[in-house]
């Protein structure tokens, strides 16, 4: 199977080039450093299994390319790669078409288990996880259907929110997304409106509460 994998840190990369390279089934084609990278890369070699960090640098998360590689590149099944033991993290990135969530500190087989796993189909949740998807599906089953404000939020929303968050100005968010600015303002218009927030305050204890600002 063929194998890209994308992390800001080069010792993370080169560390697991060596232990996937290693297996005869397995060949790492590319590797990426953050998630724009990870797209063109991804779109360039076509490969079986993406390895993908959520924490690269800002402005294209691993969060964000998920789903823009899920929609535009779905033959590629993405195994997110992270340091967060989070369900915030966990129920988003598998909403966003994510087959596999481990953890870095994982041991060596069971990051095997898991690209053979996400590559043959199948979801990967680490074990460290799995009691996160019970409680969460307990709660649904005693809340009902309730959206998570995420979720109503577009693509485009969720690579603006952040940005706006952390004090991006109209013109600085349109540069880093090839956008007008016309296009951020209605965009961030938008996002208030869906979210019920008020204020530049509002939004900014919104993003530290989804821990959008972790990115």
């Amino acid at each position: 199977m063929k194998i890209v994998i994308a992390d800001d840190h080069s010792v993370v990369r080169s560390g697991f080039s060596m232990i996937l390279n290693f297996q005869p089934d397995m060949e790492v084609v590319a590797t990426a450093a953050d998630g724009v990278e990870a797209y063109q890369l991804t779109a360039q070699h076509k490969p079986d299994v993406l390895l993908l960090d959520l924490s690269m640098p800002p402005g294209e998360s691993g969060l964000i390319a998920t789903g823009k590689i899920h929609d535009d590149l779905p033959d590629t099944k993405i195994l997110i790669l992270t340091m967060h033991d989070d369900e915030e993290y966990l129920f988003h990135v598998l909403r966003n078409g994510a087959s596999g969530y481990i953890l870095k500190n994982a041991p060596d087989e069971e990051l095997l288990q898991a690209v053979r796993t996400v590559y043959s189909g199948g979801t990967y949740i680490s074990p460290k996880m799995t009691n996160s998807l019970v409680k969460e599906f307990v709660k649904h089953e005693g809340q009902g259907d309730k959206t998570d404000p995420l979720s109503i939020l577009t693509k485009r929303e969720l690579e603006i929110l952040p940005l706006a968050a952390k004090g991006y100005g109209n013109k600085e968010i349109a540069e880093k997304l090839f956008v007008s600015v016309k296009t951020v303002e209605a965009h961030k218009a938008k996002i208030m409106e869906k979210l019920e927030l008020k204020s530049k305050p509002e939004l900014v204890e919104f993003a530290l509460k989804k821990k959008l600002l972790d990115f």
